[in-house]
């Protein structure tokens, strides 16, 4: 026979409501456990002992019958409890308003001029090396200001510019990039005039800028003119420094005109009329053509592929014929003395690639009688290479 069980409880619970009247036994005793009421967790708990239990008289340890229930409901308090608190946290009090209405107090205040005097230096210092990486690379004021200058000029010409360059890409009587050596820059371009009605004259046309610019298009306007007026113009390009030195801008314009003097006919060109002209540096790298060919003619020994006799006339466009007269002023204006001497091959070769020196040499006077007819022109308002720097003795 089963021995009865009778349920024991707390002697100090209050009586039961009306509503825990309807609850199971067990229902009732995980709510108390759930909801304690003091810290004690066992004065709300109700368990069933057998009437076995009495009569040993031992101390019985007891414990909830949920306690995983207890430990979720003491976890649930204190994460209720930090939640609140950092819902307080975040909320402004009065001072914390109080202080950013000040301005954020004397520490911000520091703190910010700590930040622009940390900027203000760290612009300074960038601004020096920025200097001296000019400085070193020979880069000065005057430089930046000319560029800059050629930069307004070059928006201010842009319209024209573009007429120009359309006709250079795009017209039927421009033949661009005609080969004419081994180097890469061995080219040529020709500007044919429409009507081939008969050999027509030609002019060889060595373009200019400052011995490190240079290039064949510069030439595209002058040979757009020329052409409408029944004249075929050969623009030849050339190596320019730091790619190449004098000697290979003075060897590669020297092999174009050898292929204009050779070839033009192929392109309807009369051999017989054939003319050379250089602008600025240009001017100044066929004149030494010119010089060094009748030297080469003179000496009777080394052959050559064209002749100064096949030229009917040079004409020279503001170009320097002197170095010696020029370099101070080149290093006033940007191009500074140590960068010509590396373009002229030093300074020992100034001699050499100066034409108005060398043909007031008596030792070649027999190749300067070779030299055909020069006829110099040059602006008296021109400041990049100033007119009184060359004298008319080497004008025929």
């Amino acid at each position: 026979m089963q021995s009865p069980i009778h349920p024991i409880s707390n002697r100090s619970l209050d009586p039961p409501s009306s509503s825990s009247l309807f609850m199971p036994a067990a229902v009732s005793a995980t709510m108390g456990t759930m909801l304690p009421r003091s810290e004690d967790g066992l004065s709300d708990t109700r368990l069933l002992i057998s009437p076995e239990f009495e009569e040993e008289k031992k101390p019985i340890e007891v414990e909830p019958f949920l306690p995983r229930a207890a430990s979720s409901t003491n976890s649930a308090t204190s994460w209720s409890t930090n939640f609140y608190q950092k819902r307080r946290r975040r909320t402004p009090s009065e001072t914390s308003i109080s202080f950013l209405s000040d301005g954020g107090g004397s520490g911000s205040g520091q703190s910010f001029r700590q930040g622009i005097g940390c900027a203000s230096w760290d612009t300074y210092l960038m601004t020096r090396l920025g200097l001296g990486l000019l400085r070193y690379l020979e880069l000065g004021y005057r430089f930046l200001t000319r560029f800059l200058a050629l930069g307004c000029y070059g928006f201010l010409i842009f319209p024209g510019f573009v007429q120009v360059a359309f006709h250079y890409f795009f017209s039927s009587q421009v033949r661009r990039g005609i080969v004419y050596g081994d180097q890469p820059r061995n080219r040529l371009d020709l500007y044919l005039p429409k009507n081939s009605d008969g050999p027509k004259p030609v002019v060889a046309f060595v373009t200019g800028g400052a011995w490190i610019i240079g290039y064949k298009a510069w030439g595209s306007l002058l040979g757009q003119q020329l052409s409408e007026r029944d004249i075929i113009v050969a623009c030849i390009d050339y190596r320019n420094f730091p790619r190449g030195t004098m000697s290979d801008m003075v060897t590669d314009s020297s092999q174009g005109i050898s292929f204009v003097c050779n070839h033009i006919t192929e392109y309807g060109g009369d051999p017989n009329r054939i003319y050379l002209m250089g602008q600025s540096a240009g001017a100044h790298i066929a004149a030494c053509v010119l010089v060094e060919q009748a030297i080469k003619e003179a000496a009777e020994g080394e052959s050559t592929s064209w002749s100064v006799s096949q030229i009917k006339a040079y004409f020279g466009l503001s170009g320097p014929y002197n170095l010696f007269n020029l370099v101070d002023h080149f290093h006033s204006r940007g191009l500074y003395r140590s960068i010509l001497s590396s373009i002229m091959e030093g300074e020992q070769s100034f001699r050499r690639f100066s034409p108005e020196v060398m043909v007031q040499d008596p030792k070649i006077r027999n190749a300067v009688s070779l030299l055909p007819p020069i006829i110099l022109f040059h602006g008296t308002g021109d400041c990049s290479i100033p007119s009184d720097s060359r004298s008319a003795s080497i004008v025929k």
